[in-house]
């Protein structure tokens, strides 16, 4: 069985439906086809997760965010110089 992704923008629009309680999860699971309990867990993981959107700068969440930047960037230089390299190296064979 090959599992389906949801986009995280539309796992958040489900999960805040579910918390503001206007339709039941039943509802919800047939409105955007998507399973009960899995509607459930987002649900959770948006009340438990919600307080780091508000957190400090320096909280965990953010310092693996620029964790990620910092190495991303660091390998976009990396690919970016043996581009470089690389074409200097076609000329000369040319």
């Amino acid at each position: 069985m090959v599992k389906k992704r949801h986009e995280p923008a539309l796992k958040a629009r489900v999960a805040l439906e579910a918390i503001k309680g206007e339709k039941t999860l039943a509802q919800l699971s047939s409105e955007y086809g998507i399973n009960v309990n899995l509607i459930s867990k987002w649900k959770k993981e948006l009340i438990q997760r919600s307080a780091d959107l508000f957190a400090k700068p320096g909280n965990t969440v953010s310092k693996h965010n620029e964790d990620l930047t910092d190495k991303l960037h660091e390998t976009i230089g990396e690919i970016t110089m043996e581009n470089k390299w690389l074409k200097k190296k076609l000329k000369i064979l040319e």
